[in-house]
């Protein structure tokens, strides 16, 4: 007889579960409570879908911060390549972007959601919109999943729910609870790739805000640690943006270390041409006060701020302005700085940083030490990921793994 396996959750990973497992011959059900499959899958990338990253397996380690070793040989077997080979022929063109950001040629994550689902429907896997409450253990081993409106009796289960980022696509931190309750240890939960609340008020009065082509500088305990090139957005707590998210994912520690951001303003210009450019600005302007002089240098929201932080008195004409207060001000248009006073709630971020311990999963398998039968997928594991495709990759990695190991160790029903 064909093996029963249950998969809860219709995201990345619990497609690409159901999907290998039933490749495999598997006889599975995928559970999903939300109409739509994929729900967060659609969002991602702001509805572009960065599907993977172009990158063979050193390349996917080096952008896992967090527990990157364990995912060795989920990568191996599935990197980024071969990611893009499976939605490719699954009929999906891609190509590849800045920092080897892969992404639907039509701009569209719909496509990605959609060409999983019709191959889910070509496997006959059975698609139940239904929650699951409970893991059915008995002598450990599981048997089965209990949901809202029915039961699903298994020969093995595969967990793939998410994480606790964005809840109103059904991310709730149930799988969470699952685990817990089948004896996992779940390690804290925060949010990774989420906006950072300033300490102080300048961000809010530049809200809206959205710098393109700046340089941002991560200071952990003024060492610097991160510096990326893009775009960036002031809000009403602080900062967000591409950016920000991906400075985010390397600052974990406010309990022990304070961070700060620098904003390189004009990084295509070094100081001395920059300098110039200052030069050119005040002798167009040098009978006007000095706030009104930089309307041509920075967005007009900005430069109360720099006015303000160069030190230079507002209304002082742009002639009297001195070398070295020209300075200071060029100064502020290289290194803006921003004490950042912690991270957004994780509800706000786009992964979740924690969840079941990886020293309690098998990294070949994905099943778990502590019952057998069970496996995990995704966002629910303790792995986190930069921006760039590397998190939808460990979804595709794990899920094909878990479906895989399932499929061939799971017992008949």
């Amino acid at each position: 007889m064909n093996k029963k396996i249950t998969v809860v959750g219709g995201g990345a990973a619990g497609m690409m579960a159901a999907i290998r497992a039933a490749e495999l011959g598997a006889s599975v059900t995928l559970l999903e409570p939300n109409e739509r499959l994929g729900k967060k899958l659609n969002i991602t990338g702001k509805g572009r879908c960065n599907v993977t990253n172009n990158a063979g397996l050193e390349e996917l380690l080096a952008n896992v911060p967090k527990n990157g070793k364990f995912l060795y040989s989920a990568f191996s077997r599935f990197d980024g390549r071969d990611a893009m080979a499976f939605f490719e022929k699954l009929g999906v063109p891609l190509k590849t972007e800045r920092g080897n950001r892969v992404f639907p040629v039509s701009d569209s994550a719909f496509d990605i959601s959609a060409a999983l689902e019709r191959r889910l429907k070509a496997l006959r896997v059975s698609i139940v919109r239904d929650r699951a409450v409970e893991l059915d253990i008995a002598g450990g081993v599981v048997t089965g999943v209990k949901g809202e409106k029915g039961e699903y009796p298994a020969g093995a289960v595969i967990l793939a729910t998410g994480g606790v980022s964005y809840p109103a696509t059904g991310s709730t931190g149930e799988g969470h609870r699952m685990a817990a309750e089948a004896g996992h240890t779940v390690t804290p939960l925060q949010g990774s790739l989420v906006p950072l609340k300033e300490q102080g008020h300048d961000c809010a009065r530049m809200q809206g805000l959205s710098l393109r082509n700046v340089r941002l500088t991560v200071f952990e305990n003024e060492k610097k640690i991160y510096t990326d090139f893009g775009e960036m957005l002031f809000t009403h707590f602080g900062v967000s943006g591409p950016l920000v998210l991906s400075a985010s994912a390397h600052m974990r520690r406010f309990d022990k270390k304070k961070y700060r951001l620098e904003i390189d303003l004009k990084p295509a210009l070094d100081e001395p041409t920059l300098d110039k450019r200052l030069l050119s600005d005040f002798e167009k302007h040098a009978n006007s006060d000095f706030c009104n002089a930089l309307d041509e240098l920075l967005p007009q929201k900005l430069i109360p701020a720099v006015v303000e932080r160069s030190g230079i008195d507002p209304r002082r004409k742009v002639h009297d302005i001195t070398r070295e207060q020209r300075r200071d001000l060029l100064l502020q248009l290289k290194h803006f700085s921003v004490e950042i006073a912690g991270l957004r709630p994780v509800t706000d971020a786009i992964v979740t940083s924690g969840g079941v311990k990886v020293g309690e999963i098998d990294p070949k398998t994905m099943e778990s030490k502590r019952v057998r039968g069970l496996y995990f997928a995704g966002e629910l594991i303790d792995v986190d990921a930069y921006t760039g495709g590397f998190n939808l990759q460990i979804a595709w990695a794990t899920g094909r793994a878990a479906g895989e190991a399932a499929a061939e160790q799971g017992e008949t029903a």
